[in-house]
């Protein structure tokens, strides 16, 4: 295991690999929690097999009672009924078969229904440090491909392998009763079939493994291109970029290759052993048919039956790869669910009197994204209730990291922050994250409708404090002109509406919330002066009778606050009000807005 940013992570995990001997049983024990619920169908699937089976199975014995007792005897009217028997045989079996696999692929989609759910469930627990280290098209990779891959498993590999040994075992009984000696030369296959499988197994859970990295690896590539094709295409990197989306393509696909050549030579040499086996049977048989000591009939038969016996064995190819690759992925799978979230509620957690009042206190705070590099050293801070705090400084000093050390999406290493005088390591993170609002300067909105994007789908939130929050901060005019109004459509990331719109949306949602403290982060640095006028109204309407803390790089734009915190290489070197810090004729704050004001 290792540990990055005070987070627990599988050995691996980072460079999308999984590095160490992994046991099959104890990926199908895992596996199995999420069948479990669903053992009735898997127990009807079964049983639908096992009927399938002997539909099947009954088919030759019908050929040999027709050979010996009826077509040997002239016995036209019997051959009839045996006959009819065949037919009905053929019929059920096809019915059967057709019930079983539709009960079969819906227990694997209510499978991969629970377990993609879970998996998606968890991500939302994990910490944002685990986001910082994963690229989203692996993960993305890890809910689609690879839980696809767990249902092929189980509809197509290892139910169907239960059914194959089902199989097996009744055709061994049949042929040993049929004739135990050509039986043997039957069983043959077995052990150069066992070899056989133990040989290419070993490769194929390797290059699985491969495949499956070089999927998320283009995946990953994919996201992070498409999702900066603007800056692709003004910069001319079309080029470069499709040389190396034909690099990671060409892995893949040699990947892939090297798979179906072994999954080839597997299914070719089976063939080979299966109609070698074949050919000692018929051989075989003959003699005993020449001694008299089988009948025709039953030779036909067993012919049949050892035909039958073969399928399943040369079907371990396909079995093998299907699982080898289920295997692969559910290593991945079960790698992120084993990721530890490193940031979570209390067992029991205290509660805040009443309404929080918003009384901030950093004491003696440290904190580091990497050991040994600090971004935070030694923060001691009070803020009180209804207080409008700034925090400015160069770039890189810490001032985003405060704020998520606040809302928890980072534990501090050392010292402690309070909320109301609770440290908010014993609050319920749900709790904290209620009372602390926050408004980012790139607003994120998702796909649906206005409305949905300020309720985010919260039930306490109802159309009237929608409105009043519209209303509030100036976003109702353009709302209502809106042909839908709260009803219209946003697009992805809200790309149909205009960056001060999104933000005014943002806005909105946070007032909706109702926050008792609000945090404004580099809030109106992407918009133009006219949106940045009407946003700083929306500002001043959010900040009123709650504790504010507004960073911001354009210092014009906080010189109104209570207080400004100025910090520097991590540390809170100044504090005071602008006129205060102003004067300090050889303050950080001074050289930042002279700076300023000179460009």
């Amino acid at each position: 295991m290792s540990t990055r940013r005070g987070l627990r992570l599988p050995a691996g995990l980072h460079d999308d690999s999984i590095v160490g001997r992994v046991y099959d049983t104890r990926m199908i024990r895992r596996l199995w929690e999420y069948v479990k619920p669903h053992r009735a169908l898997v127990a009807l699937s079964l049983a639908l097999m096992i009927a399938v089976s002997a539909a099947q199975l009954v088919q030759p014995w019908l050929v040999m009672v027709a050979i010996d007792e009826h077509i040997r005897t002239g016995d036209l009217g019997g051959l009839a009924w045996i006959a009819g028997l065949f037919l009905l045989a053929l019929t059920g079996e096809f019915l059967l078969r057709y019930a079983q696999l539709y009960v079969l692929e819906w227990t694997g989609q209510n499978v991969v229904y629970d377990l993609r759910t879970t998996v998606f469930a968890h991500l939302q627990r994990l910490p944002s440090s685990f986001f910082d280290r994963n690229p989203i098209g692996r993960l993305m990779t890890r809910v689609t491909s690879d839980v696809e891959a767990i249902n092929e498993a189980f509809a197509s590999g290892l139910v169907m392998m239960l059914a194959d040994l089902f199989k097996l075992a009744v055709i061994v009984a049949i042929l040993l009763w049929m004739d135990w000696r050509l039986a043997l030369v039957a069983f043959a296959i077995v052990p150069p079939m066992i070899a056989l499988s133990w040989f290419f197994r070993l490769r194929l859970r390797q290059i699985y493994r491969d495949v499956r990295r070089l999927v998320a690896r283009l995946n990953a590539f994919l996201q992070e291109n498409v999702t900066g094709m603007r800056l692709v295409q003004l910069f001319g990197r079309e080029r470069q970029n499709l040389a190396e989306f034909e690099r990671l393509n060409r892995d893949h696909r040699d990947a892939e290759l090297s798979a179906v050549a072994y999954d080839s030579s597997f299914s070719s040499v089976a063939e080979l052993v299966a109609s070698i086996t074949l050919a000692a049977i018929v051989w075989a048989g003959g003699w005993r048919l020449l001694a008299a000591a089988i009948t025709f009939g039953t030779l036909v038969a067993f012919i049949e039956y050892a035909g039958k016996f073969f399928q399943p064995v040369q079907q371990l190819s396909q079995r093998f790869a299907v699982m080898q690759a289920a295997m692969a992925s559910a290593e991945r799978i079960f790698g992120v669910l084993d990721v530890e979230p490193s940031i979570r509620s209390p067992e029991a957690p205290r509660a805040l009197p009443g309404r929080p009042r918003g009384e901030i206190a950093f004491e003696d705070v440290t904190f580091a994204y990497n050991e040994g590099e600090p971004v935070l050293r030694d923060i001691s801070l009070e803020i009180r209730p209804g207080e409008r705090v700034a925090v400015v400084g160069w770039t890189g000093s810490g001032k985003t990291t405060l704020i998520r050390l606040l809302v928890r999406l980072y534990d501090v290493q050392d010292g402690r922050i309070r909320l109301d005088g609770v440290d908010i390591r014993e609050l319920a993170v749900p709790d904290l994250r209620r009372a602390v609002g926050v408004v980012l300067q790139e607003p994120f909105l998702f796909s649906g409708t206005i409305g949905d994007n300020i309720t985010l789908g919260d039930e306490r939130i109802d159309g009237e404090k929608v409105r009043r929050a519209l209303e509030l901060t100036g976003a109702q005019r353009f709302v209502s002109s809106l042909p839908g109004g709260l009803d219209e459509e946003v697009k992805e990331r809200g790309s149909n509406l205009s960056v001060g719109e999104r933000q005014m949306i943002s806005f909105a949602r946070a007032l909706a919330f109702d926050p008792a403290v609000l945090i404004l982060d580099e809030a109106t640095a992407s918009v133009d002066p006219e949106t940045e006028q009407a946003l700083q109204y929306a500002m001043s309407t959010l900040m009123h009778g709650r504790t504010s803390i507004v960073i911001a790089h354009r210092l014009a734009t906080v010189r109104d606050a209570d207080r400004i915190l100025v910090l520097h290489k991590g540390r809170l070197v100044e504090q005071g009000t602008h006129d205060e810090l102003l004067a300090k004729s050889d303050g950080i704050y001074r050289t930042l807005y002279t700076l300023q004001a000179a460009g």
